[in-house]
């Protein structure tokens, strides 16, 4: 490991993350910083950088860097980063996807975020009936209930960025998450701002180990919203959209 300090823009590409970013975590006291220089310019360590990751050493980020690079998904393997919509329009169909993609997850040990709400008992209820240990993974942490998001697409961008990192402590290297959008869209102001966000969550997915499902009524959307929904997940295309479709 390197003595060396990085700046800013070190930092970000040594973590794969914006500079902003990096100036905010420091301007929070999370990631340690020196400054230097007349102008007080920002300096990190890589030993923080790594620390911050919540790996013991950088032996655990190579480990992170060989593993899996893909999660199954329906008997389809979808790369890491990739940010599907499913679609459904029967009670059985919305759980033919998600619940063997978070079970496998939560036996894992890997992260499993769940947005959906007021909305998650069914997902609850799946889950139990699929084997899980629901409580102890909730418990544990290896699923993450998330009641609400922020009510802008920036704000929802924020508050995941804000979870995410803690959940890859111990170099954990698949993140799963689901999100119930017929839930998710009451925190927005409209459908407009929701899908908004859809697509820009594509930059996100794409600096952290995720596989991410966000499932979508169409009885509970127009059409031009789900049209819409389909533009905002580029990485459809890469896969066969008919596995997707409950």
């Amino acid at each position: 490991m390197s003595d060396s300090l990085l700046n800013t823009e070190e930092a970000a590409r040594f973590l794969r993350v914006s500079e902003a970013s990096i100036r905010r975590w420091s301007d929070a006291g999370l990631l340690p910083a020196r400054r230097v220089g007349g102008r007080r310019e920002r300096r990190f360590r890589e030993v923080d950088l790594i620390r911050y990751l919540g790996a013991a050493d950088p032996a655990s980020l190579h480990r992170a860097t060989a593993a899996p690079t893909t999660v199954n998904v329906g008997a389809v393997s979808v790369p890491l980063h990739s940010h599907i919509a499913t679609f459904y329009n029967t009670d059985e169909g919305r759980m033919r996807l998600t619940i063997p993609f978070l079970a496998d997850g939560i036996r894992a040990e890997q992260p499993c975020f769940l947005s959906a709400g007021d909305g998650s008992g069914p997902y609850v209820d799946a889950l139990r009936a699929d084997g899980i240990d629901v409580d102890s993974a909730l418990q544990s942490g290896r699923l993450i209930a998330i009641d609400a998001l922020a009510t802008t697409a920036q704000g929802a961008l924020d508050f995941w960025e804000r979870r995410f990192w803690p959940a890859l402590s111990g170099a954990q290297t698949v993140i799963r998450m689901v999100g119930e959008m017929s839930t998710e869209r009451n925190v927005f102001g409209s459908d407009a701002e929701m899908v908004r966000y859809e697509a820009a969550y594509n930059m996100l997915a794409k600096r952290f180990p995720t596989v991410t499902l966000c499932q979508y009524d169409v009885r509970e959307f127009s059409g031009e919203t789900i049209f819409q929904a389909i533009r905002a997940h580029p990485d459809l295309y890469g896969v066969h959209l008919g596995s997707f479709l409950g």
